[in-house]
């Protein structure tokens, strides 16, 4: 009950941005449920990395357990395993990551697999479910609370909405899942179906659920749909986790300090997880390193 009071009085008594009250607003009135994850001030923002950051060093052998390592090197408060660099989800496998991240002190973020929800045939969506469900098993194995899923490219021939509709039912009954294990499921904003702040909106709105949001890219919003700091504003309140870059998908310059006003002007809570280009050279790349300076600078922690 007091989770849902809590809910309840978000806009009201935090507002975390005219934007996103607005697009509530646009929206409908949701459930208590379904009204914003962040909910307080003041916000708390942690460093983290995406394993994607190294996809080029795991091509050459590297592996999960070196990358948990390199977090220490990076003094990162957490990392983000993506579920495709994994050997195996063998018993054993799993449990010693989740082992050797604690032995160092490394939180994980959670997890990201690439499974797509939006496709024409039936059967390939309720086959894209038994993986979601696979991977939000794994993330629990791993110690972790939030499982990274995609939309997927509009396939050819159906409809923006027909599609809307079929991540709404998997990320529905995923979410239904997930919360039995007190796991988060978190929509990426990504191409495709996913890359407008209306669509992630309207998802949210109609799944419905504390265990949905939406895991928060802040480089790929397309500016057609608005412009994407008032995109990714909106889509805060919402936010499960992040996924920051120093770049727009057009290859210009994100306002870093500007986005993390936003986020901590929404009261956010979680990791600001970088995920761009590897930097293989000594110390802390600039880029983690401004990660980890703004995250020091808008936290209370």
């Amino acid at each position: 009950m007091q989770n849902k009071l809590n809910r309840r009085s978000f806009l009201r008594n935090v507002g975390a941005s005219a934007i996103a009250a607005t697009a509530v607003e646009a929206l409908g009135t949701p459930s208590a449920d379904a009204l914003p994850i962040a909910s307080a001030k003041p916000a708390r923002l942690f460093s983290g990395c995406c394993a994607y950051t190294y996809r080029n060093a795991f091509k050459n052998g590297f592996t999960l357990e070196e990358f948990i390592e390199k977090a220490v090197d990076l003094r990162l408060d957490a990392i983000d395993m993506t579920v495709y660099y994994m050997k195996s989800t063998d018993p054993g496998y799993i449990e010693n990551l989740r082992w050797l991240a604690y032995k160092h002190a490394v939180a994980f973020s959670g997890a990201a697999c690439g499974v797509s929800m939006v496709a024409a045939d039936p059967a390939k969506r309720a086959d894209a479910l038994v993986q979601i469900k696979k991977w939000i098993d794994v993330t629990d194995r791993l110690g972790a609370s939030h499982l990274r899923i995609f939309a997927g490219p509009l396939p050819a021939g159906t409809s923006l909405p027909d599609a809307t509709t079929w991540v709404v039912e998997i990320m529905k009954a995923a979410s239904d899942y997930s919360g039995s294990k007190g796991i988060m499921v978190g929509l990426e904003d990504h191409y495709g179906v996913s890359q407008s702040a209306k669509v992630c909106l309207e998802v949210m709105h109609r799944v419905n659920s504390p265990y949905a949001g939406i895991n928060l890219d802040i480089t790929h919003f397309d500016k057609k749909d608005g412009d994407p700091y008032e995109q990714i504003a909106s889509c805060i309140p919402y936010a499960t986790n992040t996924h920051i870059r120093t770049k727009f998908d057009d290859g210009t310059s994100i306002d870093m300090d500007r986005v993390w006003k936003l986020f901590a002007d929404a009261g956010f809570k979680g990791y600001m997880s970088y995920e761009g280009e590897e930097m293989d050279t000594p110390g802390i790349p600039p880029a983690i390193a401004e990660i980890e300076r703004l995250c020091r600078k808008y936290s209370s922690v």
